[in-house]
């Protein structure tokens, strides 16, 4: 199975000039927790609700300060037509639960995230993702005893 056939395809973006107010505003508005950060039509990083709290709120930067100033400028990524289960295990060892997804002019043309492979046929590509995502610090995946 192929990204391009599991990935979420309506994305919205948003600025690096953008302020934390109204990045957080449109997180909210779209109930989700990262937003590609774009220019023009190039992904120059991501932003998620973390960023905001850790790198913003909690460096002391007011609700004005832009998008750029926190936002992840390191990338990771994958290409649409990818093998899903390439995929799920670079996931697991990168430690990350979404990814944009490009096509191969590195145009941004979806999200592919840890639910999306939950919900998918290929348990096997879903459990490899969500135990690598799971690990504590690089190690072994930690589960709390019931």
């Amino acid at each position: 199975m192929q990204v391009h056939e599991l990935m979420s395809r309506d994305v919205a973006t948003i600025t690096p000039g953008t302020t934390l107010k109204d990045a957080a505003r449109r997180m909210a508005a779209l109930d989700v927790g990262a937003l590609p950060v774009s220019d023009k039509d190039r992904l120059v990083g991501m932003i998620t609700d973390r960023d905001i709290a850790v790198r913003g709120v909690a460096q002391g930067k007011t609700a004005n300060a832009k998008v750029r100033d926190v936002m992840t400028p390191e990338i990771k990524y994958c290409f649409d037509d990818q093998e899903l289960d390439e995929i799920a295990a670079n996931m697991a060892d990168i430690q990350v639960r979404r990814l944009p997804v490009l096509d191969r002019d590195k145009r941004l043309v979806g999200i592919l995230s840890l639910a999306d492979i939950a919900v998918s046929d290929d348990t096997g590509c879903a459990i490899e993702a969500l135990s690598g995502i799971s690990r504590a610090n690089g190690g072994p995946a930690v589960f709390p005893v019931l």
